[in-house]
């Protein structure tokens, strides 16, 4: 086990704690069982990192961090590493890329029951909810999911520029003080540009030329070994759910028409929901329904967008449209701690109060003028004219 301190040390000498994202202050640390899930990239490791460093002192051999897929468990099981941890006085115990290992949640679950005192904080693909009933750890588990960078954190992570997160009450209500505040740190929409295109995942500053070709590295890795691993999708169906990909982000958003997709792909009809629902658990696209209340699992969804904007500039193969863009990041932002449905009256509904209307700075209120609760988001605005408001507000959320 002391070679897993070893790492563990070296681990958090380099670890930066000079920005640390906003889930930081929403997650209960004191839990005694954590599972922390999210696509790959958007830094979950660490954040892990981050919380042992600002909260225990360095060699502090109470707490241990250490990732599932090293070659220590190749002949060391997690039950005894967590016996062995346990004896010398550890307390708090964090594991990365759990689904790495075979039948972690029985071993999870052993060691929950055998040290109640223990906490333990698990990391994970954004699947990982689909393992848990594996043992029924579901009960005993907190979970957090983990996003990308919202534009509000892209300014203080590669900006410098710090703001308070604003919930949608507060920016339907008070546009213009937010707007202000902004305004007077710096020009957003000249930052929001870059965020659409390269903001969203940690690790843009580190080389800006491959940024999207990291990503694409992402959405293959998924599908390759995470779709394969986690939700048991055949090897041989990988490329035609790369196709399927291929389609949906050639001509996002996507009014779903599942006949022409399993025409083009070779896929059956319910293989093909089945297939979408897996790259949106896997946070790879965005389904979207009229009544997100009684969705069946068989039920196609009504539109489709991919994830996050980043994912469109990565994946396009033609120029990439604007509005789609757009939609795309409310969308994303707004799914965060909010039901989003499609709306053929505007674009979207919000927890069945509000409806918004996404569009550029010339966007009037024609479609939505009879609807309460209406709003438009629109691009290229600094300040909000009435109920028209800058779209990159939608950014200031978390």
């Amino acid at each position: 086990m002391e070679s897993l301190f070893e790492k563990h040390d070296i681990l958090l000498r380099n670890t930066r704690t000079n920005f640390v994202r906003s889930i930081m202050d929403d997650i209960d640390w004191d839990a005694p069982l954590i599972a922390l899930r999210g696509p790959r990239g958007v830094g979950k490791t660490t954040l892990m990192l981050q919380y042992i460093k600002l909260n225990y002192q360095s060699y502090d051999r109470k707490v241990l961090y250490c990732s599932l897929d090293t070659m220590y468990f190749a002949s060391h099981s997690l039950l005894s590493l967590a016996s062995d941890f346990y004896k010398q006085g550890g307390k708090h115990l964090f594991l990365d890329e759990v689904h790495k290992y075979e039948n972690w949640s029985r071993e999870i679950k052993e060691i929950y029951d055998l040290y109640p005192e223990m906490r333990i904080v698990l990391s994970a693909s954004s699947l990982l909810n689909l393992l848990m009933g594996d043992a029924d750890l579901s009960r005993r588990c907190v979970s957090y999911e983990m996003q990308g960078l919202s534009f509000r954190e892209f300014l203080e992570f590669y900006k410098g520029i710090r703001i308070e997160r604003k919930p949608l009450e507060t920016i339907l209500a008070n546009p213009q003080d937010i707007c202000a505040g902004v305004n007077e740190k710096c020009r957003p929409i000249e930052f929001f540009r870059e965020y659409l295109k390269f903001g969203y995942y940690p690790f843009y500053g580190k080389n800006k030329a491959t940024y999207h070709q990291l990503i694409e590295q992402i959405v293959n890795f998924t599908i390759d070994v995470e779709l394969t691993q986690i939700c048991k999708v055949e090897v041989s169906n990988t490329r035609k759910i790369k196709a399927l990909l291929y389609v949906l982000s050639s001509t996002l958003p996507f009014d779903v028409d599942i006949s022409k997709l399993s025409v083009y792909t070779g896929i059956n009809r319910n293989t093909i929901i089945a297939y979408m629902r897996n790259l949106a658990d896997a946070h790879i696209i965005q389904q979207l329904y009229y009544d997100a209340k009684s969705v069946g699992k068989l039920q196609k969804p009504d539109k489709i967008y991919l994830d996050n904007a980043n994912l469109i500039y990565a994946l396009a193969t033609s120029q990439v449209n604007v509005g789609t863009i757009r939609e795309a990041f409310a969308v994303n932002q707004l799914s965060v701690a909010h039901t989003v449905e499609y709306n053929k009256k505007g674009d979207f509904r919000i927890d069945g109060k509000w409806t918004i209307e996404v569009g550029g700075d010339d966007k009037d209120f024609a479609q939505i003028a009879d609807i309460p609760n209406s709003y438009i988001f629109a691009d290229n605005l600094e300040t909000p004219i009435g109920k028209k408001l800058p779209l990159w507000l939608l950014g200031m959320m978390y």
